[in-house]
């Protein structure tokens, strides 16, 4: 079965960095474009960024754009989230997902049919 498996989560102060990893497997990784969202506590689960198949194309929701970035590793089967400079309201579970493709828009949920159980990133001020 498809499995998609994040680490890399932890508590860091505001201003540092964290990677995120996301392991896939039970998919054909190469032939997925993948994204990462989050979830504040208490809040809607939020796009993040995405990356196509090769990862030669990327696209980032402005509240992150110019500090993370999303790479992948088709060999390894394993999609990154590097986070500089993070800031408090970064604080969230954060999810891998895989897409399915459909026509609508990159920033939406439904567009994703496999996600991983989440990390936490918890950002100290």
């Amino acid at each position: 079965q498809v499995q998609l498996v994040e680490s890399g989560g932890g508590l860091v102060q505001a201003g540092g960095s964290l990677r995120l990893s996301c392991a896939a497997s039970g998919l054909t990784f190469s032939g997925r474009a993948m994204a990462w969202f989050r979830q504040a506590a208490g809040k809607d689960r939020d796009f993040v960024g995405r990356i196509s198949r090769s990862g030669g194309t990327t696209y980032y929701a402005d509240s992150v754009k110019g500090r993370f970035t999303i790479s992948r590793d088709n060999a390894k089967n394993t999609v990154y989230l590097q986070m500089n400079s993070l800031k408090p309201e970064d604080t969230a579970v954060y999810y891998c997902a895989a897409d399915s493709g459909p026509p609508i828009a990159y920033s939406a949920s439904a567009r994703y049919d496999y996600w991983g159980q989440g990390t936490q990133v918890t950002v100290s001020s």
